[in-house]
């Protein structure tokens, strides 16, 4: 994960810690969870075009549940696979199981810049509500804040 997120400039780029946090101990039962999807590459030998490493990721998407809210906190698509719907296909799967357990609705924040994620979300269904000033640090820029009412 941490080697797809670092060939996508757009994404939120995490620490090896906050991903070994998605993975909580299998006593944790608290109403507030984090939940991951990945689209993987089934051919054995794939490569990846630039380093030429076996490569099955080809996608994830992170989100946070807590309760009745969501909140999309990172999705990268490789840029193998990229404008294929493979980004679509995890969003529908995150508000599949946003729906299945009776969600209010799903946030996100996405810099201001990133018009190839901003459409991906208005596609889906999202609604811009709002604006964080200097949201981001490196490079600082503004966060555009978006919601998805499930119901």
């Amino acid at each position: 994960m941490m080697k797809l997120e670092s060939e996508s400039p757009g994404a939120a780029h995490w620490s090896r810690q906050q991903y070994e946090g998605l993975f909580p101990a299998a006593e944790n039962t608290t109403p507030s969870e984090p939940v991951a999807w990945v689209v993987e590459n089934e051919t054995e030998n794939a490569r990846d075009v630039v380093s030429g490493e076996k490569c099955k990721l080809l996608a994830f998407l992170v989100a946070h549940r807590s309760d009745a809210e969501w909140e999309l906190e990172n999705i990268v698509v490789a840029e193998t696979v990229r404008r294929r719907g493979v980004g679509t296909l995890l969003l529908r799967e995150l508000i599949a199981q946003a729906r299945a357990e009776r969600g209010g609705n799903i946030f996100l924040e996405v810099r201001q810049s990133n018009r190839s994620a901003r459409a991906l979300y208005e596609k889906a269904g999202f609604v811009e509500i709002g604006l964080r000033n200097s949201y981001y640090a490196v490079p600082p820029e503004d966060a555009i804040l978006y919601r998805f009412s499930l119901y």
